[in-house]
């Protein structure tokens, strides 16, 4: 039996300050990673929605902290892109400020994703934010996007590599076939349904 209804997932809100969140108390399910590594796409795809979570064409839209409201179980909150050079110094702080203001906020977060692209080493932005996870013992999970993109020996091969520099076992995914789909969710959920 399903423990989940994602027909029933909406948008919530978009926040462009984080001092005051006031939206009533769930568990979050929160998704970090550059800017273009597929946030968006993997929303959509875990939700089985096209177009729920906007997905741009030009890295670096997510200018704010994104909630979606998942069968009101549980919200999953679309930080920023980091590490986009094309935009202003002033804007990459801005997001960064959204970024830290989010995380240090007083919220029920249970879990974050860290996304990285496959095809390419970590940046030093997903080692910093990798190493901001482990000192503040935040728990994560670290998610390989664009697997669709390497044949299956490059994908076991790249997964053994990342796994190795994390130290934990990194899962592939797809949002063009769904590979990794099911396993990332029976995560998000038996974490996020967790009484405390």
């Amino acid at each position: 039996m399903k423990r989940i209804n994602y027909q029933n997932a909406r948008f919530l809100t978009s926040l462009y300050r984080t001092e005051n969140i006031t939206l009533p108390p769930l568990p979050e399910i929160a998704l970090a990673g550059r800017s273009n590594v597929g946030k968006s796409s993997l929303i959509n795809r875990l939700l089985n929605r096209k177009k729920l979570a906007r997905v741009s064409e030009t890295p670096g839209k997510t200018v704010s902290v994104n909630y979606y409201d998942i069968d009101g179980k549980y919200y999953l909150v679309d930080l920023p892109g980091y590490g986009f050079a094309k935009r202003s110094k002033k804007e990459r702080a801005t997001w960064g400020r959204l970024i830290n203001g989010y995380l240090a906020a007083d919220r029920n977060l249970r879990l974050i994703l860290l996304l990285i692209d496959i095809r390419h080493s970590p940046s030093e932005e997903d080692r910093q934010m990798y190493e901001y996870l482990m000192a503040n013992q935040t728990l994560f999970a670290v998610i390989a996007t664009k697997a669709d993109k390497l044949s299956a020996a490059q994908v076991r091969a790249r997964i053994q590599e990342l796994s190795k520099e994390f130290l934990l076992q990194v899962i592939p995914f797809s949002a063009k076939t769904g590979q990794g789909a099911e396993e990332l969710l029976q995560i998000i959920e038996d974490i996020a349904l967790q009484t405390e």
